[in-house]
C-alpha cells in the first residue's frame, strides 16, 4: 500500500518539479513568467501528437521541448524587445496555449496514447519495494532531479549563474559592467519554456498516456508558487513539489478508504493549498525579501 502511494506521488509531482525549476532559473534572471499553464499545455499536445504519429516517445519528448521553447520565445521577444508587459503577456501566452492546444490536440481525442516506457536496472529493479520506487522510473524523473542538481550547480558555483542572477538583482549594473541583460534573461526564458515543455509531454505520454483537452488542470499556476513556496532556491523546489504532489493524489487515495467527503472538495485540495502557502509566505516580509531577485518583472530597455 505504502510503495502504490509514493509511486503515485512520484508521478504526481514530477511535471511540477519539471515546470517550477525552469521558471525558478527564469524568475533568477528578473523575468515573470505566468504562461507557464499555457507552454505545459502546449508540450502536452505536441508531445502526444508526435510520440503518437512517428511511434516514438522519444521524439515525442523532444518535439514537447520545442514546442515550449517556441511559445517562451513568443513570450521572450514580446517583454524582453517590445518591452511588453511581462504579467499581462504571460496571461495571453497562457490563453493562446490553452486554446491552440484544443485546437491541435481535437483530433488526438479518444486516441491510444504511446506511454514512455519504465527503464529496467538488472538486479536493482528487482529488489523489493527499493527496486519500483527508485529503479523502476521513467527517464523523465530522473531527468527532474538531473536538472534540479544541474541548475543548483550552475546558480550558485559558476560565473554563468552569477552573471544570471546579477542581472535578475540589477540589471542596470550587469549592464554597466558590459553583459547582455536582453541575452541572458532570453536564454533563461527559452529554458524555462523547454522545462514546461517537458512537465506537459509527462502529463500526455507519462502519467495519463491520452490527450485530453486541458489536461494540466493548473499545474503551471502550481509550478509558479512553488517557485515562492522555494524562496527561489532548487533544492527546496524538489520538497515543495513532492508535497503538493501528495496532496494531489490525497484524495484518490481518501476515496479509496471510503472516507465521507465529497469528491469537489478532495480535487480542490492542490490549489486551496496553494492559496495557503501564499498566504503564509506574503504575511512573513521577511521571507518573501529572502533571495526575491531584485528586478523581478521590471522591465529593462538598454541604453542608446
Amino acid at each position: 500500500m505504502f510503495e502504490a502511494i509514493l509511486l503515485t506521488v512520484i508521478t504526481a509531482a514530477t511535471p511540477l518539479l519539471l515546470a517550477a525549476i525552469g521558471e525558478l532559473v527564469v524568475e533568477r534572471s528578473g523575468v515573470l513568467n505566468l504562461g507557464v499553464e499555457g507552454m505545459m499545455i502546449m508540450g502536452a499536445v505536441v508531445g502526444f501528437g508526435v510520440a503518437n504519429t512517428t511511434g516514438s516517445g522519444a521524439l515525442g519528448v523532444g518535439a514537447a521541448l520545442i514546442a515550449g521553447m517556441a511559445m517562451a520565445a513568443l513570450f521572450g521577444f514580446l517583454v524582453l524587445v517590445l518591452v511588453a508587459n511581462q504579467v499581462a503577456t504571460g496571461l495571453a501566452l497562457t490563453i493562446l496555449g490553452i486554446g491552440l492546444s484544443g485546437m491541435i490536440g481535437e483530433a488526438f481525442i479518444g486516441v491510444p496514447g504511446l506511454k514512455i516506457p519504465k527503464l529496467d536496472i538488472p538486479v536493482l529493479s528487482d529488489l523489493p519495494f527499493v527496486g519500483p520506487v527508485f529503479f523502476q522510473q521513467d527517464g523523465l524523473v530522473y531527468l527532474s532531479f538531473a536538472l534540479v542538481a544541474v541548475v543548483a550547480y550552475v546558480l550558485f558555483r559558476t560565473r554563468t549563474g552569477l552573471i544570471l542572477r546579477a542581472v535578475g538583482d540589477n540589471h542596470g549594473s550587469a549592464h554597466a559592467l558590459g553583459y547582455s541583460v536582453i541575452k541572458v534573461r532570453f536564454l533563461a526564458v527559452l529554458f524555462g519554456g523547454a522545462c514546461a515543455g517537458l512537465g506537459g509531454a509527462y502529463m500526455s505520454l507519462a502519467y495519463t498516456p491520452q490527450w485530453v483537452e486541458n489536461m494540466t488542470a493548473g499545474r503551471g499556476w502550481i509550478a509558479l508558487a512553488l517557485v515562492v513556496f522555494a524562496s527561489w532556491l532548487p533544492l527546496r523546489v524538489v520538497i515543495g513539489a513532492y508535497l503538493f504532489g501528495a496532496v494531489s493524489v490525497l484524495n484518490l487515495h481518501t476515496q479509496a478508504l471510503g472516507v465521507g467527503l465529497p469528491s469537489q472538495l478532495l480535487s480542490s485540495l492542490p490549489y486551496l493549498a496553494t492559496i495557503l502557502v501564499l498566504v503564509l509566505i506574503s504575511a512573513n516580509r521577511r521571507l518573501t525579501l529572502v533571495n526575491t531577485p531584485g528586478c523581478l518583472g521590471k522591465p529593462f530597455v538598454p541604453d542608446r
